[in-house]
């Protein structure tokens, strides 16, 4: 007996009264039992496709959308990857917009099971970002069939809105206090701190003369001592200026040795930081264990994560205390959701990757979730300028340090393709350019 038969014979009022539900006009399961009554079919998947476009400057945004054999119903979900865009969109037109067609879009878990394994090999970051396009898309279909944002869909609102930090930074120590007083002045509680960019870069002395010629010239450079001499001066400076009244961040990015980002967390805990972002690379995750045993600065990790092989021991071992994965890298909002509620029970808050380089989709998406879920850390977010938001109306907006999503169906997000038309991708590729040691040696990231 498939699954329409047996509702029949149990009856909708039963399988309503067990649910819990009440018809509404527009609610998913009303609109689903309606169908059956009618012999409608479920509702297919038609098309997934992508749309490129770069509104803001150098950010190649990569969003999703998968329409429905409902007209006028359709779904948007992020896959931006910034540098590789071409990749993921070849991704999705050639393997994902196939093998969806005809499914059924309400079988949002199943889809994303299948599609995931029917590359055989997974857990890459071009396939990630596609799967997540697709992923999002359905659920934000969900919501607008059930006429519900999608964090309702998740059990409603733990939080009124969602707590963000500022990203502040300045070639030196007076520039960046000024950037951190304007972030306070704005309503932020939580400001992530950099002298220039990460390493600081400009604070090193120049490479050796034959090290110049090694690479291209557009490649930065930097030396750990400088960086973090700097670092250790500016955290001083924050706290001697604003006291106790902000949260502080900062972002090694991965740039020094292990055994030197662990001295460096060590020094670093008298000033109270809210976290310190990624000490080590993915590949040096092994050192976690050996810095919780010296230091109680707390640690957020992720960014750079594609598979659960790579998150689940640091959070199952408490070795880490934010867990900061890039959503449509893990691919997309049905892994994320799982991935927070594990980190719930060790006590793990979120803080979601959000940079510019997220779509307002994506942005969208990592504030539902904030919304929903217990353990709810913080938010990076960015502003959106101007043409953001006229190709994305709906688009989150930030008041007083506070994230707020568009109160509408779904993600609350539309994209208008025309306008997106209009701001074609760069024509730099988006390679992340190499940063170097004094002799040459290539720095990770």
């Amino acid at each position: 007996m498939n699954r329409r038969d047996m509702l029949k014979s149990t009856g909708w009022g039963t399988a309503a009264a067990f649910l819990g539900w009440m018809p509404g006009k527009n609610n998913a399961l009303a609109q689903t039992i309606d169908q059956v009554n009618k012999g409608q079919p479920p509702l297919k998947i038609t098309r997934v496709r992508p749309i490129l476009t770069a509104p803001q400057s150098r950010i190649r945004l990569v969003v999703v959308k998968v329409e429905t054999s409902e007209p006028g119903l359709y779904g948007l979900g992020c896959a931006t990857f910034n540098q590789r865009p071409l990749a993921v969109k070849t991704a999705v037109e050639e393997y994902l917009d196939p093998f969806c067609r005809g499914r059924h879009a309400d079988q949002i878990e199943d889809l994303w099971q299948t599609a995931y394994t029917s590359s055989y090999w997974r857990n890459g970051p071009v396939l990630n970002n596609a799967l997540c396009g697709l992923d999002q898309a359905l659920w934000d279909i969900l919501g607008k069939r059930a006429n519900m944002p999608v964090y309702q869909l998740l059990g409603g609102k733990c939080r009124f809105a969602v707590d963000c930090y500022a990203h502040a930074s300045g070639k030196d120590l007076s520039a960046l206090e000024d950037s951190v007083r304007k972030h306070r002045e704005n309503g932020f509680r939580h400001i992530r701190i950099q002298v220039g960019g990460y390493g600081s870069p400009h604070l090193s002395s120049k490479p050796d003369p034959e090290a110049e010629e090694f690479g291209k010239p557009v490649e930065s450079h930097m030396d750990s001592r400088p960086y973090v001499l700097a670092t250790l001066k500016m955290f001083e400076r924050i706290r001697d200026r604003f006291g106790e009244e902000i949260e502080l961040l900062h972002d090694i990015h991965e740039r020094i040795e292990p055994i030197e980002a662990i001295r460096l967390c060590k020094e670093l805990e008298r000033f109270r930081p809210f976290f310190i972002e990624d000490p080590f690379a993915p590949e040096a995750i092994g050192y976690f264990r050996m810095l919780r045993q010296q230091c109680g600065a707390p640690i957020a990790m992720g960014e750079l994560f594609n598979s659960p092989h790579e998150w689940t021991g640091l959070i199952t071992e408490r070795l880490i205390d934010f867990i900061r994965v890039h959503i449509s890298q893990i691919g997309g909002f049905t892994v994320a959701r799982k991935l927070a509620a594990l980190a719930e029970w060790f006590q793990v808050r979120t803080a979601w990757h959000g940079p510019g380089d997220v779509s307002p989709v994506g942005h969208a998406a990592n504030a539902h979730l904030d919304l929903a879920v217990h353990n709810f850390g913080i938010q990076e977010a960015v502003q959106f300028n101007e043409a953001i938001r006229e190709v994305f109306p709906g688009a989150p907006t930030i008041k007083n340090g506070y994230l707020h999503v568009n109160e509408a169906p779904g993600w609350g997000v539309d994209l208008n393709e025309d306008l997106a038309k209009k701001y074609p991708l760069p024509d730099n590729p988006g390679y992340w350019l190499p940063t170097r040691r004094r002799d040459g040696t290539a720095v990770r990231p």
